[in-house]
């Protein structure tokens, strides 16, 4: 019988960037991450915002650190400058969350169709690999690589007049099981996490009792889930002990996706 091998459950010291990180999914991810002693590039579109989350990391006395920075993720020219400065500034990545996101819905016969299509898969598909392609070389270097790309449950479904979210969504899928198997040789694990009702900026709007009517009828723990949950699933899936799980999609949604009525 072979001895037991323990698996590390740390991330302390480890490198990771986390996109859209201003608010919601991607700030809770980041305080996480640093609060579990890693150095965090907090990025986002607007630089005072990043600036306001890595202050709020660096009072919160957590072990690790976090770096903020600008990024627009649908710009090649500035992700590539953002990830030369990053693995500068820490001495290498380890890990990549793709987290950003935004959601405008729009059918198919809209006059703002064309715009919206172009600009969900720039921002929430195409952006994802491109981030993924300038990180490959820091990313070999590590010892526990990881790929964390943040889909949707709409990445396994759909619902009325948001089709080109759920195209990018559902790309983001196919991405994360393309991607494990390419880079599976080299020791990159690339996973994917799919939100249902989760408390952020995109489900802001929505008036309190339309969600809790909402999650009654179709989340079988009937509620919405905070930003914390999902974070704490992308931690299991970059921990060194991770290494043998690639290319799945896990859903975290309250079981709104296996309740059939």
């Amino acid at each position: 019988m072979e001895p037991y091998q323990p698996l590390s459950r740390s991330i302390a010291g480890h490198r990771a960037i986390v996109t859209g990180a201003a608010s919601g999914m991607g700030r809770a991810t980041a305080h996480l991450f640093a609060s579990e002693g890693a150095h965090v590039a907090v990025t986002d579109l607007d630089q005072a915002k990043c600036e306001a989350v890595a202050k709020e990391i660096a009072e919160a006395g957590y072990s690790g650190s976090a770096l903020p920075l600008s990024l627009d993720v649908t710009d090649e020219t500035v992700i590539e400058a953002r990830i030369k400065e990053i693995t500068e500034s820490f001495g290498g990545l380890d890990i990549i969350v793709n987290n950003a996101g935004f959601a405008i819905h729009s059918t198919i016969e809209d006059e703002s169709y064309p715009g919206v299509w172009d600009k969900s898969v720039a921002a929430m598909l195409t952006a994802h690999q491109r981030i993924i392609r300038a990180a490959i070389p820091h990313l070999r270097k590590s010892s526990a690589a990881r790929i964390v790309n943040i889909a949707s449950t709409e990445g396994l479904g759909a619902t009325p007049g948001n089709s080109p979210y759920v195209a990018a969504k559902h790309g983001v899928i196919g991405l994360t099981r393309g991607l494990a198997v390419d880079l599976g040789r080299d020791g990159i694990t690339v996973n994917c996490i799919c939100p249902g009702p989760i408390r952020t900026g995109i489900t802001e709007a929505i008036p309190d009792e339309h969600k809790e009517i909402y999650a009654k009828r179709r989340v079988p723990l009937r509620r919405y889930g905070i930003p914390e949950e999902v974070a704490h699933m992308t931690l299991s899936l970059v921990l060194p002990a991770a290494q043998f799980v690639t290319g799945v999609a896990i859903p975290v949604d309250g079981g709104l996706t296996i309740k059939n009525a």
